[in-house]
């Protein structure tokens, strides 16, 4: 396996692990706080969502550096 898809691979997962934490963050607004802390809804949502579409991006870089 070479070096390029060794460190994409570890990127990927790193980006991964980002988005389960932004993901579990906003889990917890919603279930714990929503009523007291709505106003923080979107910025979560924000960043939650950023977290994915960075993640996404980088994974379909790799897969396509493995398809090669």
């Amino acid at each position: 396996m070479s070096e390029e898809i060794k460190e994409l691979e570890k990127l990927v997962n790193k980006l991964k692990f980002i988005a389960s934490q932004k993901g579990g963050e906003l889990h917890d607004l919603v279930e714990d706080r929503l009523l007291t802390d709505f106003k923080d809804l979107i910025p979560y949502a924000e960043t939650t969502y950023a977290a994915c579409l960075a993640w996404s991006k980088k994974n379909k870089e790799l897969q396509e550096v493995k398809r090669k």
